[in-house]
């Protein structure tokens, strides 16, 4: 029960900032329209791209140690807290001699700036991973649900005081800092110090040898999610930016489904191999089956009602996103599928064959922007995300003798016949 109630706590935190997303970010990209939402978006993007130098991996990791270790749990978010500082060091560093080699406008570069910046405030982030290592993450969420009712003032204040785009961005900052601010008073209220942080060599060169591959893997992550929009930019300009960007706020809006039911049936899929394989197996092809029905009937749905949402939610200027969405909510397929493929994986210890699908997703996506923005637009590269994403979940499988057996599931999943089956017998 505690666990539960603890699960519970973290997902209505995400749930309530997607209802924020959709409805108050709706409001906003409306608001900015598609040049000023498209400069924000190439902003995020293009320190997105670098992200996982500021994390190290440690933002997966630290939970897992502290609850191995508690008793060096000061020695733990120490060292964390230096590696993660000197990794938005690094970031920061990157982001400085990008800017001086691109040809921005003063407004984008100083956005840039200011998010890269952020990242150093998000070293606090550990807090929330202490947390989670006792269970008590219901006061940080608290704290956090807070700063999102705080901010959704500010933005609307923004709105209805015709604000420019710079101080959306002030506000967003202003959102980071107060999480923090937050996350650190209830560190202090549970009668813990930051002043008892200790910095270990021999901890920080264990914690960068276990978290080497999830680094890895961020990286391969962070360029394959923003790199379309970042190349967009490039080739094109910030309002296809926007106009792409919209599209995928919306399309990207469902990811947290997979999330839920991944978690949530995970310990059945565990459990059934311990009983034996052909219930573990059948408990695995029912999670593909669930995946892709739900994923299919969201990307049906949205692909004949697209014009209109986007028309509803962002006006008549956002002209080309309802033809991205129509195209890029099919990556959800794979998308929902990736969930259950990871789980999989996790289950038989095949991490290192996940990077390489990562890695082979991510060069697949770079090398498909590249041909197809500059011929197709934004339509282009909503066609690359569907394309290598399907590589990399269905495909790459395939060149391992391993990973073959959720090729084949995935494949009667998507031909609906384990399901058709249970229909008809």
């Amino acid at each position: 029960m505690r666990y539960f109630k603890n699960t519970s706590w973290m997902m209505s935190e995400k749930v309530l900032r997607i209802v924020a997303a959709l409805t108050i970010g709706a409001w906003v990209t409306r608001y900015l329209g598609p040049t000023d939402f498209g400069i924000l978006s190439y902003a995020q993007s293009f320190v997105g791209l670098f992200a996982a130098f500021s994390t190290l991996g440690l933002d997966r990791l630290l939970a897992r140690e502290l609850v191995k270790e508690s008793e060096q749990k000061y020695v733990l978010l120490g060292t964390s807290f230096i590696l993660q500082t000197i990794g938005s060091t690094i970031l920061v560093s990157l982001l400085f001699i990008s800017i001086y080699f691109n040809d921005n406008d003063e407004l984008t570069n100083k956005i840039i700036v200011i998010m890269g910046l952020l990242t150093f405030v998000n070293s606090f982030n550990i807090i929330g991973a202490y947390f989670q290592s006792i269970v008590k993450t219901k006061h940080v969420v608290i704290t956090s649900i807070i700063g999102l009712i705080v901010f959704t003032i500010i933005r609307i204040v923004l709105i209805l005081n015709d604000a420019p785009l710079i101080y959306f961005v002030y506000a967003i900052a202003f959102d980071t800092i107060f999480l923090i601010l937050g996350a650190i008073y209830v560190y202090f209220r549970s009668k813990q110090s930051l002043f008892k942080w200790k910095f270990s060599k021999t901890k920080a060169k264990s914690l960068l040898s276990d978290s080497w591959p999830l680094i890895l893997n961020a990286i391969f992550i962070s360029v394959y999610v923003r790199i379309d929009q970042v190349m967009i930019k490039e080739v094109m300009d910030s309002e296809s930016v926007g106009q792409y960007a919209a599209a995928v706020t919306l399309s990207q809006a469902w990811y947290f489904i997979p999330g839920i039911i991944g978690s949530s049936l995970f310990p059945a899929i565990v459990n059934a191999k311990k009983v034996s394989e052909s219930l573990y197996y059948d408990r695995l092809q029912k999670l593909y089956d669930l995946m892709v029905l739900l994923s299919v009937s969201i990307a049906i749905a949205m692909t004949f009602l697209s014009d209109w949402v986007v028309e509803f939610m962002y006006g008549s200027e956002f002209y080309l996103t309802g033809d991205v969405l129509s195209i890029h909510i099919w990556a959800g397929v794979f998308v929902f599928l990736g969930v259950s493929v990871s789980k999989w994986i996790l289950t038989e210890n095949l991490q290192r064959i996940s990077s390489f699908n990562l890695f082979i997703g991510m060069v697949s996506n770079i090398i498909l922007n590249i041909i197809m923005i500059p011929k197709f637009g934004v339509i282009g590269a909503a066609f690359a995300t569907l394309i290598s994403q399907s590589i990399s979940v269905l495909f790459t499988p395939l060149l391992f003798k391993k990973t073959r057996p959720s090729f084949f599931m995935m494949i009667k999943a998507l031909s609906f016949t384990s399901v058709l089956r249970r229909v008809f017998k």
